[in-house]
């Protein structure tokens, strides 16, 4: 019988695991979850590294750190090391459904350091940097949508670095995304790259513009606004496929991908839902569309396998229903603009945050190893 996740996989979703670990990597389960759950990807971010290496019962560093102590590396060097070594061994493990796929899938997305994410050529360089030390075509090197990525996002992309663009909240950013993008092909272009080997990802955040709307929501608490909760998510991811439908269909779009370029695929991130009167896969199944990627936390992916109910494409219909919610909202009070915003500064701030406790935990472990 088809599982949840296989008829996923056939209505064009490709599904990406949100964690990372080394244990996960051998101990032969993250090739289990490609073989059992149609798992085609993986991303990683700053927390996800914390998380595993602050595991005190994961020994799986313990060597590495104490050769690193020896060698007298400082925490960000150690960190650096251990995080493309765990990365560089995914995509290892990725490699045959990078073949399979035709190179689109089989990909594993490392971030470059948050304290670099209001910082453009901090950023470039250290996407230079993470590439040439990772080494293998399937990677995606992450960079944030800040002002200040955008840049950064063209130049790496213009310099044949594959990019997977994280923390997008608003369908104007949105646009500079994909403008950027554009940007870095036709320099690659003129540069005489490959198009056909550069790849790029827009990770749209999905349940964290719920969160933020319906706290809104809640303190305004008419009926209308009442209404309106748990409707912000969907309604703006869908109408970001809108636009990268319509994008990626006009004339300067057309003219790269006939020269070879790929689609910039529009990413489904957060997806794990944060309300409990929500249904767990609420993220999954109404975000089913051809061409997207659907990156999970393990228990999304879990209870997707489990009871997700698949019914085709959930986003293309519901174009017209998005727009009317983002007019509900403006006419009940909601300043979508301020929320975007937020949500955009909180996510750097998080990252920055989970890379620090990521540095100091590495830091101890240096220190204990000497």
């Amino acid at each position: 019988m088809s599982t949840p996740t296989a008829q996923l996989s056939a209505a064009g979703v490709s599904i990406w695991l949100d964690d990372l670990s080394r244990t996960r990597i051998e101990s032969g389960n993250l090739q289990q979850l490609i073989d059992t759950r149609n798992v085609v990807g993986v991303t990683t971010n700053p927390t996800i590294f914390a998380n595993a290496m602050s595991d005190d019962s994961d020994t799986s560093y313990d060597a590495q750190v104490q050769e690193l102590a020896a060698d007298g590396a400082t925490a960000e060097e150690a960190v650096f090391a251990a995080t493309t070594q765990d990365v560089g061994a995914a995509l290892d493990v990725f490699r045959p459904v990078w073949e399979a796929t035709n190179h689109v899938d089989g990909r594993v997305s490392i971030e470059v350091s948050p304290d670099l994410a209001h910082d453009t050529e901090g950023t470039i360089a250290q996407a230079k940097k993470l590439w040439d030390k990772i080494d293998r075509p399937n990677l995606l090197v992450k960079i944030p949508a800040t002002k200040a990525g955008l840049a950064a996002i063209t130049e790496s992309i213009a310099a044949g670095i594959s990019v997977n663009v994280t923390l997008i909240f608003s369908l104007e950013r949105y646009a500079e995304v994909i403008d950027a993008y554009l940007t870095g092909l036709e320099k690659a272009q003129a540069a005489g790259i490959d198009l056909s080997t550069i790849q790029s990802v827009a990770s749209f955040f999905v349940s964290r513009v719920d969160t933020e709307t319906d706290k809104r929501l809640a303190a305004i608490g008419t009926d209308e606004a009442l209404a309106l909760k748990s409707k912000a998510g969907l309604a703006n991811a869908r109408l970001a496929y809108e636009l990268y439908e319509k994008t990626f269909a006009g004339d300067r779009a057309k003219g790269l991908l006939d020269a070879g370029a790929n689609l910039q695929r529009p990413l489904w991130a957060s997806t794990g839902t944060k309300d409990p009167n929500l249904s767990d896969t609420l993220y999954v199944t109404e975000l089913v569309a051809p061409g997207v990627v659907n990156t999970m936390p393990e228990k999304t992916m879990e209870a997707t396998f489990d009871h997700g109910v698949v019914k085709g494409d959930t986003v293309t219909g519901g174009y017209a229903e998005a727009h009317q919610v983002f007019a509900d909202l403006k006419s009940v009070g909601v300043d979508f603009d301020d929320v975007t915003q937020v949500l955009e500064d909180e996510g750097v701030e998080k990252f920055i945050d989970s890379w620090h406790d990521l540095l100091k935990k590495v830091g101890e472990g240096l220190e204990a190893a000497r």
